[in-house]
Order: C-alpha cells, then structure tokens, then sequence
C-alpha cells in the first residue's frame, strides 16, 4: 500500500504539532549558534502551512509538498525558509502526480529533498548543518526499500526518521563550516545543529503519519 494524500496532510500536520511542541528546545538550541529564531520560525511556517492546507485542500502528495514549500519559503525567515522550501519543492517535484507513492518514489523524493539542501546550502555531511540529518536518512531509506525499491514505505520512513536523529546528535562535536554558527569557529563545538533537529522532528513526523 502506498501512500497518498491523506498521508501527506497528516504529516503536514504532525510536522506542526512537532514545531509547536519543540518551539523553545529548537530555540535554546539556536541561541549559542545562531540567531535564536529557529524554533520560532520554523512554528509560524508550519502554523501558516496549516492555513492553506485548510483554505485550499490538495488532491495528491505532491500538490501537499508544493503549497509548503511556497509556503515555507514566503513566511519562514533565515536560511530555513529557502532551505526547507527547497526540500520540499525538489520533493514535489520528484512525486510527479501519483496519487500514491511507493517505496522506490518514496525514497528518490527523500534524495531529492536532501539534494535540493545541498544545492541551496552548499554544505556537505560533516558541516553540522541540517544535511547531517538528511544524508544518513536518504541512506537508510533506500536500504530499507530495497534492491527493486519494493520495500513497506513505513518500514522505509522510520529507517529515514531514525537514522536522521542519530545524524542530528552526531553534530554535537562537530566544527561548524557552514551558516552563522561557522563564524563561532572552535566555539560551535559542543551544540547540537537546531537545523538537523527539525529535519528529525519533520522526518519522524513523517513516518508517525504512515502507522
């Protein structure tokens, strides 16, 4: 069984919930690193997702992915806005308009995702940067999908979720080289990247929606 679109508005939704609930932890996570707005804006993003989801019901995955990522890159400040919009955008992007999507689109939209990070960024795994989640999710979802990309797309999402919080913990000792929290130098070391946490929080919604 693949998954529709139904599924995507639930983890819209649960993505959220997520950013409600982990709002002032993405802040106190930002504070030493960054400009401590990342909790706060990444809630006012998806609060704003949530309101033209409801204004404008999509029909497929992809249509779901879209609105968020306009969404996402018009009202999220910082790099966020353009670094999530982009993920989500490449995402749609990869979906097409199936109305379901299996484990092989599934992870080839991960990818795409992660890709699109890396394009906008410009940072690479080891940067502690939110690609640090991303690279060993893309990884493990295309490990539990499989050879023929025939893999259980919950199987596939939770493998993606938590090898993602594995990879955001994983950015405690690391030097920062890419964003505001580089200019910390020896400094960054020791704080956990606030990007790489909501790219956890967004990929376990993600696979909470699935169940």
């Amino acid at each position: 069984m693949g998954l529709d679109v139904n599924w995507a508005v639930r983890w819209l939704t649960r993505s959220a919930q997520a950013m409600a609930d982990h709002r002032v932890e993405l802040i106190d996570l930002d504070r030493p690193i960054g400009d401590s707005d990342h909790g706060e804006n990444m809630d006012r993003g998806f609060r704003a997702v949530m309101d033209k989801l409801a204004e404008s019901p999509p029909e497929t995955p992809a249509a779901a992915l879209k609105l968020t990522a306009m969404t996402l890159m018009s009202k999220v400040g910082g790099a966020a806005g353009p670094l999530y919009g982009t993920a989500f955008l490449r995402a749609s992007t990869a979906l097409g308009d199936l109305a379901d999507v299996d484990a092989a689109t599934l992870v080839a939209a991960l990818r795409a995702a992660r890709d699109g990070i890396v394009a906008r960024g410009k940072a690479e795994t080891g940067d502690k940067t939110m690609v640090d989640a991303w690279t060993p999710a893309v990884e493990a979802a295309a490990a539990a999908a499989g050879d023929g990309g025939d893999g259980d797309v919950h199987t596939v999402l939770l493998a993606a979720a938590e090898a993602a919080e594995a990879g955001a913990v994983s950015t405690d000792p690391m030097l920062a080289r890419k964003g505001r929290a580089s200019y910390l130098g020896e400094r960054s070391i020791g704080h956990r990247d606030p990007g790489a946490v909501s790219s956890a929080l967004i990929l376990r919604a993600a696979a909470g929606a699935a169940e």
